[in-house]
């Protein structure tokens, strides 16, 4: 029976069936182990050398969302707040006093939870915390923002500062389906929000967005995104969304019931992909799409796309220097995650020492098959190395024979309309998928 076809994909039910990392890091976060990763954390530091970039977190939102599965609580003590922004200024000095003289920063990224759950005078404090600590290389300033409190002072303070990239957390502008996940903020809020980047001086402006919502269909996803097209962002992130209550507690106040199938979810991802397209953006990857002259698109052009732990990124620098709790640092051959829980966090920077609580040693095997992953899916082809080609042949003839995959020599080649399989054939080089693990469906 041949198979379905939405917009410009096919639907095989059974090369998506198996839930598949997103893979923002190899190995994922599913193999980090608990244990103190101090000693390694300052030894990595110690031997960098050349440009890295930071990634800030901030755990807190005004309100919490019931799908978000981020590390985040609510921002309604102040003293809490207040005890943590202590605790990141000690940490900020505790990472660079490890750095050798030759390090400099060429980005810093600002995320959460809501980095405009802190006020913005705090985040003025650490900004300058950060450029009297760090040496500096004329760095690209991106904040993740909530519009719902996203005041006019942080507007100053973000173009006091520079920041001139930005992503809003819109997720769909259907009241209904706002309602059920918990997330009301209404178009006009959006539009002020943007308006206020502009002038704030941002020109690059992401939309989060997802599919998959509880009582979301194809036409409530089209008005959403036809919506948001009409307010200029130079970037869209379309996310499915995953429902997996039994990991996020929170998730559980959602109407299961209400949600989309596996069929109508790749519906909506195809037919998502084709109005963005159609509307002016280049795709990038698998769920990111962005206008020809943003930064993000051109990099998807020039080959130089990257996946880090922010996902799809334009950043070159080999290392990301997590900072804040649950914050992620990526070394050549290490990952390490910072404590996640944000008293504990408080309590070792507290003693002057690194949080670093959990990672994995990359080894010569995880960054081979890693490089292979990240071309797969940043750049749609790869090489594969001469220990992997008997495995690859093998793995990849399902997606071959639907003519999705093409192996040509040692050249793996993506092929039209293979998008949403992009995950599930970046798996096939996955050493530790033979391990049960939860991840989310693949489209």
């Amino acid at each position: 029976m041949p198979p379905e076809h939405f917009a410009s994909w096919s639907y095989h039910p059974d090369l998506l069936a198996r839930p598949v990392p997103r893979y923002t890091s190899y190995p994922t976060a599913a193999e980090f182990v608990e244990e103190s990763f101090e000693d390694r954390q300052r030894a990595a530091l110690r031997s960098l050398r050349g440009t890295v970039s930071l990634y800030l977190h901030i755990p807190y939102c005004h309100e919490i969302c019931w799908y978000c599965g981020c590390n985040t609580g609510a921002a309604n003590k102040r003293a809490r707040l207040e005890g943590y922004l202590e605790a990141l200024h000690r940490e900020i000095d505790l990472v660079a006093g490890e750095l050798h003289p030759s390090v400099r920063v060429s980005r810093i990224a600002f995320g959460g939870g809501s980095p405009n759950a802190i006020a913005p005078t705090d985040f003025v404090r650490l900004v300058d915390a950060m450029t009297l600590a760090f040496r500096m290389q004329q760095p690209v300033l991106s904040i993740e923002l909530d519009p719902r409190s996203l005041t006019p002072d942080w507007m100053v303070a973000l173009r006091g500062i520079g920041v001139i990239k930005a992503s809003l957390g819109v997720q769909t502008l259907d009241p209904k389906v706002q309602a059920a996940i918990g997330r009301v903020q209404p178009t006009d809020l959006i539009e002020r929000a943007v308006d206020g980047l502009r002038k704030a001086g941002v020109s690059s402006i992401n939309f989060d967005l997802m599919y998959g919502l509880p009582f979301q269909d194809d036409a409530v996803l089209a008005e959403t995104l036809d919506r948001s097209v009409a307010m200029g962002p130079e970037r869209i992130a379309l996310f499915g969304y995953a429902h997996v209550p039994h990991m996020i507690p929170r998730q559980q106040r959602i109407d299961a019931s209400a949600l989309p199938g596996q069929r109508e979810r790749f519906r909506m991802a195809a037919e998502g992909n084709a109005r963005l397209v159609a509307a002016g953006y280049q795709a990038v990857g698998f769920d990111h799409f962005a206008l020809p002259t943003d930064d993000l698109a051109r990099a998807a052009r020039s080959g130089s796309l990257r996946r880090n732990f922010q996902g799809f990124t334009d950043d070159e620098a080999p290392v990301l220097i997590g900072l804040g709790a649950s914050s992620i640092s990526e070394f050549p051959d290490l990952f390490v995650q910072n404590e996640k829980n944000a008293g504990r966090y408080r309590m070792l920077v507290k003693d002057d020492r690194l949080p670093g609580r959990k990672g994995v040693e990359r080894t010569a095997d995880d960054r081979l098959r890693g490089a292979v992953i990240e071309d797969v899916l940043c750049r749609g082809a790869a090489r594969i190395p001469p220990t992997l080609a008997g495995l690859a042949r093998e793995r990849i003839e399902p997606f071959a024979t639907r003519g999705l995959a093409r192996i040509d020599g040692d050249r793996l080649m993506l092929q039209p309309g293979s998008e949403p399989y992009a995950r599930s054939i970046a798996a096939v080089f996955d050493a530790y998928r033979e391990q049960p693990h939860q991840f989310s469906s693949a489209v």
